[in-house]
């Protein structure tokens, strides 16, 4: 008994495919011969389409506004941080700084 390697398509032939699904023009099966996959693969990858479509025009230009509390415990972790380091620059040169 052989093994046999699972295919791996790429992501512009997966398209592709989506796309001629959503289009209508043909049936799966149709699809399916023509581009040398499973009807069923085609039913799977229309319906991934069409679920993330609408993530495609979600994308604003410009950096991602980030969340206050992030940028706020970022600081702070910097500050103990600076902090600690002086502390010990003191400890070690033995000036007594306030």
């Amino acid at each position: 008994m052989s093994k046999q390697k699972r295919n791996t398509h790429s992501p512009e032939l997966k398209a592709k495919v989506a796309l001629e699904a959503v289009r209508g023009l043909k049936t799966a099966n149709e699809i399916a011969q023509e581009f040398g996959v499973h009807p069923v693969q085609v039913g799977q990858w229309k319906k991934a389409l069409l679920a993330d479509s609408a993530s495609l025009f979600d994308k604003k230009r410009g950096p991602k506004p980030k969340p206050e509390y992030q940028s706020d415990e970022k600081l702070y972790g910097e500050i103990g941080r600076l902090k600690m380091e002086l502390d010990w620059l003191k400890k070690k040169s033995g000036i007594n700084l306030p």
